[in-house]
């Protein structure tokens, strides 16, 4: 059996949550393969609203079972939080998730080097959640890291003291104060005691070698699905450069990530917007930030489901598509968010950029450091509601013509039109 991969094909915060909670159905097994508590994965339904940071998408179905891959980096903390938000309500988290031994956690020290970071850019700074993201990926690359697999071992204490000391040696470097710096609302001592709380807690989770428990799992014809964080244009060679993450977030990185042959990858569906966000800084050719950005990030509410910071909006970049679908040889496209284009009389699509005065359509080294202006044309919108459509024939014409448009221009079918954030609210196509 393969496994097949879902991801986004942009600058995250595509909906990949959604999309993993309608097609966990039809598979025994949903598991992360890389980013962290930066990822921000919403899922709607029975007028319920969550949002999951860490652990995979398919945890809402009672018979899928969900793994957190070994390219994860995990928070205690936060995924402690996010446990018992869903047991409140009823969700089952127990035998249901599994973490891979070799995933790494995050240090409360790992957050304070994070904003030490990116005070020190000034005003190159790249955006960060604050996570602790780069940081841990940068002691995982540097041999430094701490794995889950470690918790139970007896040096594990001397481990987490080490590092933090190291931590705070090269946040004193910068002159920084983390005396005063606030994580979730809380000083430095008491964010690490709920953290080594939270460290009791999940090390009652199952944690397992996870490139062997997938590996047969598949042999024995478990189904799978590989669930990616961020986008595309966030991956850290790819991606718009530095302006990205810490992880690979292209197809390649469920090989890395989950410990799978590529022989082993199956369909990839790539997710994407019928407009495009990114959050924080870096490279957005077709923004958009007159009235048309601003009445996208009103409709679309768009902020961040991790940092609640406003989304900058702009219009469908083909050129980016395209090469996102070339990194990661998607097979079948999801548009998202449809309905936010319900009230335009005309729809913006990029075709190509205008760079140094020459007509391009695919992005350049230089796309990290220079402006690429866009080439658009137009589309007609379709000037109605689509919410309660959930039938491809009686969607708007307009609207067809869009999604027939976008495949041929990419030459990768449209499975689905997302109309509404609750899973009910989808167009099979």
């Amino acid at each position: 059996m393969k496994a097949d991969v879902l991801l986004g094909l942009q600058w995250g915060d595509e909906g990949k949550g959604k999309i993993v909670d309608v097609l966990t159905p039809n598979y025994d097994i949903i598991a992360r393969f890389q980013g962290g508590p930066n990822a921000g994965h919403t899922i709607e339904f029975d007028n319920k609203k969550f949002v999951l940071h860490t652990i995979p998408s398919g945890i809402f179905n009672k018979n899928s079972l969900n793994i957190i891959g070994n390219g994860v980096i995990i928070d205690p903390f936060i995924i402690n939080k996010e446990i018992e938000n869903l047991v409140n309500n009823n969700i089952e988290v127990g035998d249901n998730l599994l973490v891979s031994k070799k995933a790494h956690l995050i240090l409360p020290t790992h957050r304070l080097l994070d904003a030490a970071y990116e005070s020190a850019k000034g005003k190159d700074k790249i955006g960060s959640t604050l996570k602790g993201i780069g940081p841990t990926y940068t002691d995982k690359t540097a041999r430094n890291g701490i794995r889950i697999g470690n918790i139970q071992r007896p040096d594990f204490l001397n481990k987490f003291r080490e590092l933090k000391e190291k931590h705070l040696q090269i946040i004193k470097s910068f002159g920084f104060d983390y005396e005063n710096l606030k994580l979730d609302g809380l000083g430095l001592k008491h964010y690490e005691e709920k953290w080594f709380d939270a460290i009791e807690k999940i090390s009652t989770l199952t944690a397992i070698d996870s490139e062997y428990f997938i590996n047969q799992s598949l042999n024995s014809n478990k189904t799978m699905l590989a669930e990616g964080a961020q986008g595309t244009m966030l991956d850290i060679d790819f991606g718009t450069y530095p302006f990205v993450t810490s992880s690979n977030t292209v197809t390649a990185g469920v090989c890395t990530g989950l410990g799978i042959s590529p022989h082993r990858i199956g369909e990839v569906f790539g997710i994407f917007k019928a407009y495009c966000t990114r959050v924080g800084s870096g490279p957005f050719p077709t923004e958009d930030e007159s009235g048309d950005g601003k009445k996208l990030r009103i409709d679309g509410n768009e902020f961040g489901s991790t940092t609640g910071r406003p989304r900058r909006c702009g219009w469908l970049d083909l050129a980016a598509l395209k090469y996102s679908i070339m990194l990661n040889g998607v097979t079948g496209l999801f548009m998202m968010k449809a309905d936010v284009l319900n009230d335009f009389e005309a729809i913006k699509v990029g075709i190509k950029y205008d760079f140094n005065g020459e007509l391009i359509d695919y992005i350049p080294f230089e796309a990290s450091y220079e402006n690429l202006n866009p080439v658009y044309i137009e589309k007609p919108g379709w000037k109605t509601n689509i919410n309660s459509i959930t039938d491809k024939t009686i969607m708007p014409t307009e609207l067809a013509e869009y999604v027939k448009f976008i495949e041929n221009e990419v030459n990768v079918p449209v499975k689905m039109v997302s109309v509404g954030p609750d899973r009910s609210e989808t167009i099979e196509m």
